[in-house]
């Protein structure tokens, strides 16, 4: 039986933080009941924009993460580390449904408008 490579769909690390430049087509979620706050997804952010949640908004030892959305660029990559090596806990939404369940208007700009 040939060896199984679990890992061979999470990408490596990039090696230089770059910004967003367009509006995304997805938008990642985090589901705060299920993460576990254990960061994994932090280091392979492209864009360095997953955080830890404030720990007194939670009340926990190890609050969940959170994607800073105005900064986040859809490229999936969190939430396909997070279903392989966690608890898949970051999902991918439409950016339409995004902004329209959320409240928010997604840009270009880096910044909430």
């Amino acid at each position: 039986m040939p060896a199984v490579d679990h890992y061979k769909n999470i990408p490596e690390l990039p090696d230089k933080i770059t910004v967003k430049k367009k509006k995304p087509r997805l938008m990642a979620v985090v589901d705060s009941d299920n993460c576990t706050g254990c960061q994994v997804c932090i280091p392979f952010c492209p864009v360095d924009c997953i955080e830890q949640a404030p720990k007194k908004q939670f009340n926990l030892p190890l609050p969940p993460v959170q994607i800073r959305v105005h900064e986040c660029i859809g490229c999936q990559i969190c939430s396909r580390v997070c279903h392989k090596l966690t608890w898949d806990a970051i999902r991918m939404v439409p950016i339409e449904e995004f902004e329209q369940q959320y409240n928010v208007k997604i840009t270009d700009s880096t910044k909430p408008s």
